[in-house]
C-alpha cells in the first residue's frame, strides 16, 4: 500500500480500471479531461456544454411560454467574457442569478471560476447586460 492507499499505482492511475463501468472510456482506454475533470471534482474548462439547437430552442420555448413578457435572455459583450476568461487560474465562468435589492429586478451576475470550483470574485466580474426584449436582434429560434 503506498501513501496515497492504491496498491499498484501502475495499474490503477485515478482508479480507472476500477471505475471503467462508471465513467466514459475512449476505444483505446484515455479519458477525456471533461471525463477526468468530472471524476476528480475539479473543473478542467474541457466540460463539454453542447446542446442541439432544437434542444436549445424547445427549452427557450417553454420558458417564453411559461414566462411571458418577462427577459428571455441576456447579452454581455466578448470584452467582458474574455476579460474573465484571462484572469489567472480561470478556467471558466459562473452565472448568478441576482435582483437589484432596490427595484426587485432580475439580473445575472458572471464570475471566473478556478479548476477548484472557486470564484474569482477579486477579479472582474460582470452585470449590466443588455435585456432581450429590447435588444434581441432578428427572431431565431431561440428567440421567437
Amino acid at each position: 500500500m503506498t501513501k496515497a492507499g492504491i496498491k499498484n499505482p501502475a495499474k490503477n492511475t485515478f482508479g480507472i480500471k476500477k471505475m471503467k463501468k462508471k465513467i466514459n472510456v475512449t476505444r483505446k482506454g484515455k479519458i477525456s479531461l471533461s471525463e477526468l475533470g468530472r471524476i476528480i471534482k475539479k473543473f478542467t474548462g474541457f466540460e463539454d456544454h453542447r446542446i442541439s439547437l432544437q434542444e436549445a430552442s424547445a427549452m427557450t420555448r417553454a420558458y417564453r411560454e411559461t414566462h411571458p413578457g418577462q427577459t428571455i435572455g441576456h447579452f454581455f459583450g466578448k470584452n467582458a467574457i474574455v476579460d474573465i476568461l484571462n484572469q489567472n487560474g480561470c478556467v471558466g465562468i459562473r452565472i448568478y442569478y441576482a435582483n437589484d435589492p432596490s427595484t426587485g429586478q432580475q439580473h445575472l451576475v458572471i464570475v471566473g471560476a478556478d479548476a477548484d470550483q472557486n470564484d474569482i470574485f477579486s477579479g472582474y466580474i460582470a452585470e449590466r447586460a443588455m435585456r432581450c426584449p429590447t435588444n434581441c436582434g432578428n427572431p431565431n429560434p431561440l428567440n421567437s
